[in-house]
């Protein structure tokens, strides 16, 4: 029997250990945080039985790409390429509007976030042109141009929809790039560039936010406010800029407000995910007594690491922080016995990519950054993401599993 579980279940054994604590993690708090999904659907095991079966799916599909070379990876990255592009441009158009953001599409049976696959995408490619620019001295320095040219059209048009999520994507190619050896003067200029685009993109963001106020405030003969909204997104591509600007707004704003004046009802999610962690002490409440579930807006998705503190405690929340930790890391040294750069740095960006992610959820549920819209890798309620993630961690698995270690004997000094 233990024969044949190591026969399905190949690979890195710390990276699959991490990868089942997270999963059962997960079942556990999307069950308690699921209660307005069960009061809405009036099924008790609906949600719960939904997102075990995809979690079931996405473990097959972990043991599918596990069980594929890392090496062939490169043969299926045009395609991927050419899909993701596709899809981010179909979003923009007929995209399916999920909390006020168009970055779905839907299929009918499915409906899945194009972002997802052009992450994954992105990661592939540029592992490809860092591994194959390697010289003695590090990167050949057009790496940088290719990388740029190839990832500045798909990273602009994810932003338009999803801006967290861009800047989430350009962190880790960027964090890539300082792995595969770019020039540190190149690295330099480029850092120095971004912070010049980040003070373009808020100041736009604030000035298109307040051309769209005004806009939608002069309209005061429609009688439905949310078809004025409508009209109004449908006026331009950055319909997102008003919901970034008061999200970057009461980020900053930190003056002190007395807990009799807090709006709940304006700000319910920062307002009841402080709550949750207020009121969870070091040990919480325990799995399934969380109260703010049934206030929390998204609590099941965006804000659960709120939950899992407010039903483990401090204690609970620390753990599923250490998590992740331990899976870069033990990733980073699975990428340090890799004989070739490609499957090194392929896992290193995926890996970055799910830590990266976790710190942002997990960092705007305790007020540390702006609410984003991130879900937590692995644990949040989600379909096609949760599957893609699975997939991630099979990458990483086959990695482990499959490319060409470095020889033992190169590292013993005589």
């Amino acid at each position: 029997m233990n024969k044949k579980l190591n026969n399905i279940f190949k690979g890195d054994k710390v990276i699959w250990m991490v990868f089942f604590f997270l999963c059962i993690i997960s079942i556990i708090e999307v069950f308690s945080a699921s209660s307005s999904l069960t009061y809405k659907g009036q099924s008790y095991w609906g949600p719960i039985i939904k997102h075990c079966v995809i979690f079931a799916i996405g473990i097959v599909c972990t043991i599918i790409v596990m069980n594929v070379r890392c090496q062939y990876y490169k043969i299926i990255t045009p395609f991927l390429l050419i899909l993701s592009i596709v899809f981010l441009l179909w979003v923009l158009l007929p995209g399916h509007a999920v909390n006020d953001g168009s970055r779905w599409i839907n299929l009918g049976l499915i409906q899945f976030q194009p972002s997802e696959i052009a992450k994954g995408s992105l990661i592939l490619a540029v592992a490809q042109i860092l591994s194959a620019m390697q010289t003695e001295h590090g990167a050949d320095r057009k790496a940088m141009s290719y990388i740029l040219f190839l990832c500045g059209g798909f990273i602009l048009l994810i932003g338009i929809e999803n801006l967290s999520t861009a800047a989430l994507l350009t962190g880790v190619i960027v964090l890539m790039m300082f792995i595969g050896r770019v020039p540190m003067v190149q690295m330099g200029k480029l850092l120095g560039f971004f912070a010049l685009f980040i003070v373009i993109v808020i100041a736009t963001v604030l000035f298109l936010a307040s051309n769209d106020k005004e806009q939608v405030a002069s309209e005061t003969t429609m009688t439905d406010k949310t078809e004025v909204v409508e009209k109004s997104n449908k006026r331009s591509i950055f319909h997102r800029a008003a919901t970034w600007r008061s999200r970057m707004f009461n980020f900053l704003d930190k003056e002190g407000v007395a807990p009799e004046k807090f709006d709940l009802n304006k700000n319910s999610q920062e307002g009841h995910s402080n709550i949750a962690i207020a009121s969870s002490n070091a040990v919480g409440r325990g799995p399934g007594n969380s109260v703010e579930r049934d206030f929390l807006p998204q609590a099941y998705s965006d804000f659960i690491y709120a939950i899992i503190i407010e039903e483990m405690g401090i204690i609970g929340g620390i753990f599923v922080a250490l998590l992740y930790v331990i899976l870069l890391f033990r990733t980073g040294r699975i990428a340090n016995r890799c004989e070739n750069s490609f499957p090194a740095l392929l896992a290193m960006g995926l890996a970055l990519l799910l830590a990266a992610q976790a710190m942002f959820n997990m960092m705007v549920a305790v007020g540390l950054a702006p609410i984003t819209g991130q879900p937590l890798p692995l644990i949040s309620r989600g379909g096609t993401s949760t599957i893609i993630n699975c997939m991630y961690i099979g990458a990483i698995l086959s990695v482990s599993l499959w490319a060409k270690k470095k020889n033992e004997t190169e590292t013993i000094t005589t």
